[in-house]
């Protein structure tokens, strides 16, 4: 992965999304992809940020999903989340994303599920020290992977994937993975469209309920504001860019990994 260093975009202007989030400090993380090293410098660019921040609170981390696949570290991943999870020095709360998802399912009934080998699963196998097998090869083989990542994956890290949230809500924001169904209320949200929708999301300029800010689908290495959604997806596995959105009432800035 290339050498990243710290870059910082500047803060909201009239045409960028303006929301409240009750007085409090957060901090939103696209979508990680097993890039360990750009999550730990992203992680500490985060705390210096905080520190000069804070005023007295507590900030909140809101994770966007798709941790695993795609990058080489899906496992240091895991483990750094798990650990920030249980001893970290923040507020945080990790959605899930499609690839936890297909990973879940995989892990379920592997030869069902097999077609994640073609979008990232053969990256997260090896990084528990599992050959991966073709999307094309026979159940017996595929569950002869499962059977090994099982063997190798702490527990820890299925109790941590099977845990995730879906969505949440804070102030004038909603945090999902992929985006909503617009027409449809938040509270009526499908897992399917939560985790997996681009089109009919992204191609719609319409205000939801809240501004919605997801991952997911990503163009570039600049995240996009807009007034009715902020995608923070800044494909990191491609890029070396992984970004965080900084959230106050009334204030928008992004930090990012380069």
């Amino acid at each position: 992965m290339a050498s990243h260093a710290p870059a910082r975009h500047a803060d909201m202007d009239v045409s960028r999304p303006s929301g409240k989030v009750d007085g409090q400090l957060v901090y939103a993380i696209g979508d990680i992809h097993g890039c360990y090293d750009a999550l730990r410098q992203l992680l500490a660019m985060i705390a210096r940020d905080a520190g000069a921040h804070a005023a007295g609170r507590t900030a909140s981390l809101i994770f966007c999903g798709d941790y695993v696949d795609r990058g080489p570290d899906s496992s240091q991943v895991l483990d750094a989340l798990c650990w920030l999870k249980r001893h970290g020095p923040f507020h945080a709360h990790f959605l899930k994303g499609n690839h936890e998802e297909v990973m879940l399912a995989y892990i379920a009934d592997p030869a069902a599920a097999k077609v994640w080998m073609r979008f990232g699963g053969s990256e997260t196998l090896r990084s528990y020290d599992v050959t991966p097998p073709s999307a094309d090869d026979d159940a017996e083989r595929h569950i002869a992977a499962r059977d090994d990542l099982l063997e190798r994956m702490p527990v820890a890290h299925l109790r941590f994937l099977e845990s995730l949230e879906l969505m949440v809500g804070l102030g004038d924001y909603a945090f999902v993975h992929a985006g909503v169904r617009p027409g449809v209320p938040l509270a009526d949200q499908s897992q399917e469209d939560l985790l997996w929708i681009r089109e009919g999301f992204i191609d719609v300029a319409k205000p939801f309920e809240r501004i919605i800010v997801h991952g997911h689908s990503w163009t570039s290495d600049q995240p996009t504001l807009l007034p009715h959604r902020i995608g923070i997806d800044t494909g990191v596995y491609e890029t070396g860019v992984l970004t965080a959105l900084r959230l106050e009432d009334g204030r928008i800035e992004t930090l990012s990994t380069r």
